[in-house]
Formats: structure tokens, sequence, C-alpha cells
């Protein structure tokens, strides 16, 4: 049985959690969680891949477990995420890794790539898009219009993406059977999305993510001139993430990995032995 350790680690003045897993001198997948879940969304991944591999999975701050200072007190970016996480893999000695990134994780997963391309062993991306291929319309309106103009209407139409009823679409939709994803997740993570001031932290983040895109050009000269290895596995029916965002990644990653699967956002809720085992083939034969 697979031992899955649950860590906290100081950085910055912020704890930081995450869950780790595996062979401490094995090769390290650093897996980088979406909106508006946490390294909870890995939990079944995990023991997966842990009997080849050193596992790391964070939580950011303002999600899961770790600190959420208020947006007063701390500066709500990608940028500012990215600087968190980076500096856990510091401390715990990790140097060369790979990065699996979902949603919010992409964003996170190219500016590591980008500030240290050398540290990538490889990619492996399941709906986080590196291309404006692919953004579903209807489900990024809310957000488009907000960081155009933040007036009390574009705020109250995104703050419906922080209601109970769009966490649970957000596992459901486009899933095949509804009934083998767990409502744990979006009961989980309804809970922690609903602590006091969270809700400012998210709006924070969906603002900044209008910075996202304006860093894809620097993204594909990465991806070319480094050739490093890429694994697109994609949930084909995902509101947000459409499937032309794991195609788009075939333009400039060097024999890019591309698998369009009958599903949703979150992936391993419903296909989960399929994505482990592309997964598993892919880092066997291309690490």
């Amino acid at each position: 049985m697979t031992v899955v350790h649950h860590r906290v680690d100081t950085v910055d003045g912020h704890q930081v959690f995450y869950r780790e897993a595996g062979d401490p001198d094995a090769p390290v997948i650093v897996l980088l969680h979406g909106f508006p879940t946490s390294s909870f969304m890995f939990r079944n991944l995990i023991p997966e891949l842990a009997d080849r591999y050193r596992v790391i999975a964070p939580d950011y701050l303002g999600f899961g477990y770790s600190d959420a200072p208020t947006v007063e007190d701390f500066d709500y970016t990608f940028d500012a995420l990215t600087d968190s996480v980076a500096g856990l893999l510091t401390q715990l000695g990790i140097r060369r890794y790979a990065i699996y990134v979902q949603d919010y994780g992409a964003p996170v997963g190219w500016r590591l790539a980008l500030r240290d391309p050398a540290a990538i062993t490889a990619i492996i991306t399941q709906n986080g898009n590196g291309y404006n291929d692919g953004f579903v319309a209807e489900g990024w309106q809310p957000a488009w219009d907000y960081q155009r103009e933040q007036t009390p209407e574009t705020e109250a139409a995104l703050r419906g993406i922080l209601t109970f009823e769009t966490t649970r679409m957000q596992y459901t939709a486009g899933v095949p059977d509804p009934s083998v994803v767990s409502p744990d997740t979006w009961h989980h993570d309804f809970a922690l999305l609903s602590r006091p001031g969270n809700d400012r932290i998210q709006l924070k983040l969906f603002l900044d993510y209008s910075t996202n895109p304006k860093i894809y050009p620097a993204l594909h000269d990465y991806l070319r001139a480094s050739g490093v290895p890429l694994l697109a596995v994609w949930g084909d029916k995902d509101p947000f993430f459409g499937p032309d965002g794991a195609r788009a990644f075939a333009k400039d990653a060097v024999d890019a990995e591309i698998h369009l699967i009958d599903g949703g956002h979150f992936l391993l809720e419903s296909e989960l032995t399929r994505v482990a085992n592309l997964i598993r083939d892919f880092l066997e034969r291309r690490l």
C-alpha cells in the first residue's frame, strides 16, 4: 500500500500544505491543481504514480489546506502563486521535475518552466490551456467581462462561478456517467471556497487571469526550443477548456502526444485508470 504523507512547510512566512509519496531518490513529478480545488484532486492519482516516482502535490495559497491570507495581506496573482510553489520546491531540494498541470495549474506550470527551462523534464497537461485556442466562450464570458470592467454587474455575474451549483457542475458536466463522480469532491471544494474572505481571493485571481495569455508566445518558443516531452490528455466536453486547447500543442511541442477522452473538466474523477496508464507509458518512453 502506498504511503502518502501530508506535510506543511513555511514558505516566505506562509504555511504551504502538500501531499508527498514515493522514493525520495526517484524522478520527481509535481502535480499542480486547478480551480476551485486543491491537491485533493490528486488523492487517487498519487498512489498510481508513487511506485516509480516521487510525487509532490502542493496547495496554492488561498486553496486547500495552505494559508489563505487576506487580499490586503497578500497580492494574489499567478506570479505570486508561482513564487510560493517555486519556494517550496527549492526548500525540498527539488531541481529537476516533470509537471502535471490542470486549469490554474497551467499558468503556474508555464511560469515555472519559463523561469527555469532546464528544470522541467516533461509536461502532462490535462485541460490546462497554453493557447488561445479552446477557451469556451460560454464558460469564460463572466471572467472576460470582469477583466474588462469591474462593476457591480460584472462582479455579480462572476460570483455565480463561486456557487455550490457551479462547483458541482464543474465535476459533472460532460461526464458520460456522473454517478461515478463522488459528491465528496464538490462538497469538499465548496466548503473551502466558502471560507470568509475567499471570495475576494478568487475574484482577484480571475482578474489576474488576463495576464496568462500574454505569456503564451514565450511558452510556444520554449516548447519549440527545448523539445520538452509533452502529453495532453483532455476531457473533450470540458465546459471551460475545449478540445482545441489540446490540439493546439501540436503546433509547437515536439512530437506532442494528444489524447481526447470522453469526459469533463476533472477527468481524474471518471477516467483515473486510463489517465494514469497514459502518464506512466508516456513517462517511461519519454522521460
